[in-house]
């Protein structure tokens, strides 16, 4: 890779590369429906093809072994899968339940349980945190405290 240049030849064929961003159908993907995942954040792929989208987006297929997905990126999606990367285990928009009772100073507002949705990921540090949306009210929870709240149905993310 090469970090300084910003344009079709940052990544080269067969170099691995990690999705920053989820990957959703824009309509393009056959056979699944527009604004369906196709690759979640944090995924490791392959780089199979760079070309252009509109001719000035720069536009990397990578491949997606672990979905056996080629997808379409661009270059701000993606990064060296050897570079630093802190996995969150919910995104934007996840279902999840609080594990523990949660409160503002001793009073508890949700109870061990509560279900809410993801509305913010905070990645500044080691230990992630996300807004979450419980019954009309916005916390700051940390991961450990939550569960996805369709445990059979939830995907863990690639580390």
């Amino acid at each position: 890779m090469n970090p300084d240049r910003f344009d079709e030849g940052r990544f080269d064929f067969g170099e691995s590369v990690r999705v920053t961003r989820n990957v959703r159908n824009d309509g393009t993907y056959p056979g699944m429906e527009v604004g369906e995942l196709l690759i979640r954040r944090g995924s490791v792929g392959y780089v199979t093809n760079v070309g252009t989208f509109l001719q000035d987006q720069v536009i990397f297929t990578a491949h997606f072994l672990s979905s056996g997905r080629m997808v379409g990126c661009r270059l701000e999606e993606l990064i060296g899968a050897d570079e630093p990367w802190n996995p969150s285990r919910f995104e934007f928009r996840d279902k999840v339940v609080c594990t523990i009772d949660l409160g503002i100073q001793g009073n508890i507002l949700f109870a061990k349980g509560t279900a809410g949705e993801v509305f913010k990921v905070i990645r500044d540090s080691e230990l992630i945190q996300y807004h979450v949306a419980f019954n009309g009210r916005t916390l700051q929870v940390p991961e450990t405290a939550l569960a996805p709240a369709h445990p059979e149905s939830f995907n863990e993310p690639e580390v």
